[in-house]
């Protein structure tokens, strides 16, 4: 609360490196065991995932000017940078639907404009957007959300984002029955292995916590769980379309190295017109402000005080690593990355580690700690530019319906620990068999449960928000949330202690 929301130029990012520097050979010697190789593998197929997703999203939205070899390399290089310099090496960038959209609604004004080139258009709004981001590192502008942004903000965002995940995996798999064109076999083998291979990750996750094997095999099968699903349910799909001559849809992924369009890869800035470069600005001021909410309130998750983390964080030094990334990938004509909450949740999850502890005459699983390093994130993202020049036919192998089940997971999973997800329970329980926490045992239970609702109704806002034709401004409307908790605190709604403990960092 001390921290200045300005500081003077390269306080922050001194201070960030003089907090992670001396961990750097500890960020490599301890993402040098099974666990973290099993984190790799898992994440490799969660990030490759929605990298193809989005980039044949954005193929579709920008008529062929960028696509999913674009999408593909800019995770694979700007992940592998991030991994190695950023200040939290446990987040993971990626593609989000926010910017996704920016860059749509970019390219169809571009259109509305007379054929203004795009391409050009688009470096020069990235190029402006690299400067505003590198300004809000230099001065420390992330110390906005440092400072004012609490657990109630988090958890909403977070929410939001899982509940999409799970709503948008949920809705593919459901309207594989009503396309006429997929037939009936084809419905019920994609519907059953997708629900298979989210069903059958969690359950190999649940080993952990059961009376099966000693403790270092059940932790070994929790951390391979995921990849060891989605390898045996391909194994099976594959089988079982040959078997009995079923037809499914796999994996689509480029087949030449080649940008989507006809073009140099380099970005001619030239070829814009002088009015457009200057112009560029505007489109920029908001695109920053997306990537500045993203990337902050992404981090914040996963630096959240819950997760002990040891090793510290570094936002300014992330937000500067990820200006200068959106410099080079417009340069490029490529997608602009910034913090992905799923998969960074989902990465974080899989560093984690446990520990038994003793409740009377009960046991229980708890967080222990995060193994913090970098070789897991550096990992995921040179598999995923290996498989882009060595293995794209075995990629082709993976069945859509496996993927699907796969973004269920990890919809599911960023949902679990989840606080206010989980306080939604308490409306339903027995009162006799509450949970012995504290928002139950130190404070009456409606007060839980009206700031329950009160993240409720506000989560119900964002996703009405993200529907309408305003969505791109949801990451700015979650920034303002911590308004609603600012005036419901004012308006006597929540005591003094009831917010120490509901909203406690």
């Amino acid at each position: 609360s001390e921290l200045s929301i300005v500081e003077p130029l390269g306080v922050g990012l001194k201070r960030d490196w003089n907090q992670r520097a001396p961990y750097f050979v500890s960020d490599i010697t301890d993402g040098l065991n099974l666990k973290c190789l099993a984190s790799t593998l898992f994440m490799f197929f969660a990030c490759l995932a929605p990298a193809i997703a989005f980039g044949s999203l954005l193929m579709v939205k920008t008529q062929g000017t960028m696509g999913a070899l674009e999408m593909v390399l800019s995770t694979s290089g700007c992940g592998m940078l991030y991994a190695l310099l950023s200040g939290q090496p446990v987040t993971i960038i990626g593609s989000t639907g926010p910017v996704l959209a920016f860059t749509a609604i970019m390219y169809s004004t571009c259109q509305q404009l007379g054929g203004i080139p795009f391409l050009p258009s688009y470096a020069w709004v990235g190029m402006w957007t690299s400067l505003i981001l590198a300004l809000c590192a230099f001065f420390s502008a992330s110390n906005l959300v440092i400072r004012h942004l609490t657990r109630f903000t988090d958890e909403i965002f977070a929410g939001l984002i899982s509940v999409i995940f799970v709503a948008e995996a949920g809705k593919d798999i459901v309207n594989l029955l009503f396309q006429p064109s997929v037939a009936a076999g084809t419905a019920l083998l994609s519907i059953s292995m997708a629900i298979a291979t989210c069903t059958f990750a969690l359950k190999l996750i649940s080993l952990r916590s059961s009376n099966y094997f000693n403790k270092r095999v059940r932790d070994l099968i929790a951390d391979f769980g995921p990849t060891i699903s989605i390898i045996a349910c391909s194994a099976i799909c594959l089988w079982m379309s040959s078997r009995y001559d079923i037809a499914l849809n796999f994996l689509q992924f480029p087949s030449t190295l080649t940008p989507t369009s006809a073009r140099p890869w380099l970005v001619n800035l030239f070829d814009a017109p002088v009015w457009v470069r200057w112009a560029s600005i505007i489109p920029a001021i908001m695109v920053s402000i997306l990537m500045y909410f993203d990337q902050n309130i992404t981090t914040r998750l996963v630096n959240s005080k819950d997760n002990k983390m040891k090793k510290g964080y570094g936002y300014h030094v992330d937000m500067l690593i990820v200006a200068f990334n959106t410099a080079v990938m417009s340069l490029l004509g490529m997608p602009w990355l910034v913090a992905a909450t799923v998969r960074s949740v989902n990465h974080l999850r899989s560093l984690t580690t446990y520990e038994t502890v003793k409740e009377g005459d009960t046991e229980r699983i708890q967080l222990s700690g995060i193994t913090e390093n970098r070789v897991t994130n550096f990992g995921i993202h040179a598999l995923i530019g290996a498989s882009v020049l060595f293995a794209r036919d075995l990629l082709r192998q993976i069945p859509q319906c496996v993927l699907m089940g796969l973004f269920l997971y990890l919809g599911l999973s960023a949902i679990k620990g989840n606080t206010f997800l989980e306080r939604i329970e308490l409306f339903f329980m027995d009162k006799k068999m509450l949970p012995n926490v504290p928002y139950v045992t130190k404070i009456p239970l409606s007060a839980t449960q009206r700031f329950t609702l009160l993240q409720v109704a506000c989560l119900i806002l964002l996703v009405v928000l993200k529907e309408s034709k305003y969505g791109i401004l949801f990451p700015v409307v979650i920034a303002m949330l911590q308004l609603v908790l600012i005036y419901a605190i004012r308006a006597k709604w929540f005591t003094e202690k009831e917010i120490q403990i509901l909203d406690a960092e």
